[in-house]
C-alpha cells in the first residue's frame, strides 16, 4: 500500500532550513528554558519548525512567555493511546517485518531503570504515530532534545520513514548511558552535545561515532540586566536555584550553612526550586538549626528568578553524582547568575568546570564537602574585590559562549547539513 505524504517538503527556497520536527516529553516545561528559548529562537529566525509533545500540557509554573508561546505545538498524552494503537497497526499492514524488527530490536532490551524504561516503552509506540505525522507534514528532519525516550521515538520514526534525526545528550539522559545511546548515535545523522563533559561522555559510549558529535551550548537570554550589587554585608545572601533533587547537592549546602552558623557568620540562604526532596529538605533545614536563615520560596518562575539573582551576594551550585551515575549537565542557573555578575561557588561535576575555573570565574569546590562548601563562602566574604572580579570574568565567558542568536544560527546550518546528507 503506499505511504502517505504531504506535498509540502519544507525548507523550501526562501526558507532557513528543512521543516523541523521537535520531539519532546513536555513543552513548554518550567524547567527547560534552555530548550524554550531554542526552539521559540529557531522559529523566529525562520525555521520550519513544530513540536511535538509525547505527554500532554503543562499548566503550572509557567512564565507569561511559556504560556503564550506561538511555535506550532501538537501533544499525546495518554488521551492519545488510540491513536498509538493505530499507528502501530497502520505500520503492521504495509511492513510487518520491519513493524517485528523494530519490535525486536528496541521495545525489547534492557533499560537502565524501571522508570526509564517505562519512558522508551512509550516513547516507542509514539514513534510509529508520529512517523505517520511527520510524512503527512511534510517534515525533512527531527531533532529530539534529550537522549532518553525522545531520542527513542525519532529512532523508531526515522526507521520507520528514511526521515533523518538528530538528538541532543545533555545530563541525567547520558550520565549513565542508557540501554541504546550506541546504536542512537549509530543511526543518527547528526548528535548534539550541550558541554566538552557530555561530548566526551557519547564519545566513550560509541568511539566509532566521534565524527557525527558537535558541541553546541545552549543560548541564554542575553538581554541588558543590571549587575548584582554583592555588598557581602550581613546578613550575606547566598542563594540556590535548581530542581530539588539528588543531583543538585542541597543537602551538602544545608550542612555547610550548619557550618557557617557554628562559626557565627551572618548570612541568609534562598533556596528556590521544588522537587520530591522537599519535604526532606525542609525538615532537614529544622534538624540543622537553620530555621530563620534558609527561605524557601519553591518554585520560581523564569520572569521573576532575576530578582532573586539582582540581590544575592554568592550563587551556589554544589552538584553531586548519584550512586547511579546520574549528574547535572550545564544548568542554566548558573549561567544566570554570573550574567548577574553574581560570584559563584561551584563543584566541577560535568559541564560546571567549563565555566566555572577555580581562582578564574569563581570558586570550585569539592563534591559533597559541606566544609569546602562553608570555608569558599567565607573567603568570598573576606574578598570580595576578588570575589567579584571573578565574578566579571564568569560573565565575560558566558557573553562569549552562550550568545543565543550565534549559537542558535550555528544549529541552523546543522540542521541544513542533516538534509543535505540524507540526499534528495
Amino acid at each position: 500500500m503506499p505511504i502517505e505524504r504531504s506535498t509540502r517538503t519544507g525548507g523550501d527556497a526562501g526558507t532557513p532550513g528543512p521543516r523541523t520536527a521537535y520531539v519532546l516529553l513536555w513543552f513548554p516545561k518550567p524547567s527547560e528554558t534552555f530548550i524554550f528559548n531554542e526552539v521559540v529562537n529557531l522559529w523566529h529566525l525562520g525555521l520550519p519548525l513544530k513540536v511535538f509533545t509525547l505527554y500532554g500540557a503543562l499548566a503550572g509554573d509557567l512564565s507569561p512567555e511559556m504560556a503564550g508561546v506561538q511555535v506550532p505545538v501538537e501533544r499525546l498524552g495518554l488521551s492519545g493511546l488510540g491513536r498509538l494503537i493505530e499507528g502501530v497497526w497502520w505500520w503492521w499492514r504495509r511492513d510487518r517485518g520491519l513493524v517485528l524488527t523494530l519490535v525486536r530490536e528496541i521495545a525489547i532490551r534492557r533499560w537502565r531503570s524501571l522508570e526509564f524504561g517505562g519512558e522508551n516503552l512509550w516513547s516507542f509506540l509514539c514513534g510509529f504515530h508520529l512517523a505517520r505525522r511527520f510524512l503527512q507534514e511534510g517534515i525533512d528532519h527531527i531533532h529530539a532534545p534529550w537522549a532518553l525516550g525522545v531520542a527513542t521515538t525519532a529512532w523508531v520514526a526515522s526507521r520507520l520513514t528514511g526521515i533523518p534525526f538528530s538528538f541532543t545528550g545533555r545530563s541525567h539522559d547520558i550520565f549513565p548511558p542508557d540501554g541504546a545511546l550506541a546504536e542512537k548515535m549509530e543511526a543518527a545523522t547528526l548528535v548534539r552535545a550541550e558541554s566538552e563533559a557530555a561530548l566526551e561522555q557519547m564519545a566513550t559510549a560509541a568511539p566509532g561515532q566521534r565524527a557525527k558529535l558537535v558541541l553546541t551550548y545552549n543560548g541564554v537570554p542575553l538581554a541588558p540586566v543590571g549587575p548584582a550589587e554583592v555588598a557581602m554585608k550581613p546578613p550575606v545572601r547566598l542563594l540556590a536555584v535548581g530542581r530539588l533533587v539528588r543531583t543538585k547537592g542541597f543537602g551538602h549546602l544545608l550542612a555547610a550553612c550548619r557550618c557557617l552558623a557554628k562559626q557565627q557568620v551572618e548570612f541568609e540562604l534562598t533556596l528556590a526550586g521544588s522537587g520530591w526532596l522537599d519535604p526532606w529538605l525542609r525538615l532537614l533545614v529544622r534538624r540543622l538549626g537553620l530555621t530563620g536563615r534558609v527561605r524557601m520560596p519553591g518554585f520560581v518562575t523564569h520572569d521573576r528568578v532575576g530578582e532573586l539573582y539582582a540581590r544575592s551576594d554568592i550563587f551556589v551550585m554544589p552538584s553531586v553524582v548519584s550512586p547511579d551515575g546520574n549528574r547535572d549537565g550545564l544548568p542554566t542557573v548558573l549561567l544566570e547568575a554570573l550574567l548577574h555578575r553574581v560570584p559563584a561557588v561551584a563543584t566541577s561535576i560535568s559541564g560546571l568546570g567549563e565555566i566555572v575555573r577555580h581562582r578564574v570565574t569563581g570558586l570550585v569546590v569539592p563534591p559533597a564537602d559541606p566544609e569546602a562548601i562553608a570555608g569558599a563562602v567565607t573567603w568570598m566574604i573576606a574578598h570580595r574585590a576578588e570575589a567579584v572580579a571573578m565574578a566579571d570574568r564568569g560573565r565575560q565567558r558566558v557573553l562569549d559562549r552562550f550568545d543565543p542568536d550565534k549559537n542558535h544560527r550555528r544549529l541552523l546550518e546543522l540542521y541544513g547539513g542533516v538534509r543535505q546528507a540524507a540526499g534528495p
